[in-house]
């Protein structure tokens, strides 16, 4: 499991920074700054969330269950939070209203909220 929650928070990362480069580069005359903010958004809870996949790959407090509750936790999360919020900012650039599945944000934010109380939890009733 820790090969897989590894790899998942450094393939979320790669993306972070290819999607981060897209939204400063090739999105920035297409939308506006509030529209680039909001991309900007997706991009840091994303990269925050794969640098905590990576972490919890190496935490020994945690048992394999607790680790497996949790990345799927965050990786949903990652997934309707940040994909979301990618899908609103560009929102202009398509003829598909995507603020009406808007929201699974909360959603995915809920689960991220989850995945961190949940560690949290684990580690503080470990003796």
């Amino acid at each position: 499991m820790n090969k897989t929650i590894l790899v998942t928070g450094l393939v979320l990362g790669i993306l972070a920074v290819i999607l981060g480069a897209f939204g400063a580069h090739g999105l920035k005359k297409a939308l506006g700054p509030e529209e680039i903010s909001t991309f900007e958004t997706g991009v840091k809870y994303q990269m925050y969330h794969a640098l905590f996949l990576i972490l919890l790959s190496t935490i020994t407090l945690a048992s394999e269950g607790t680790k497996r509750v949790v990345f799927y936790l965050i990786l949903i999360g990652v997934v309707l939070f940040s994909f979301s919020i990618y899908l609103l900012a560009t929102n202009t650039l398509t003829s598909f209203d995507f603020r009406k599945i808007g929201i699974v944000t909360p959603i995915g934010g809920t689960l991220l909220i989850l995945g961190w109380g949940y560690l949290l939890f684990s580690v503080l009733m470990k003796k």
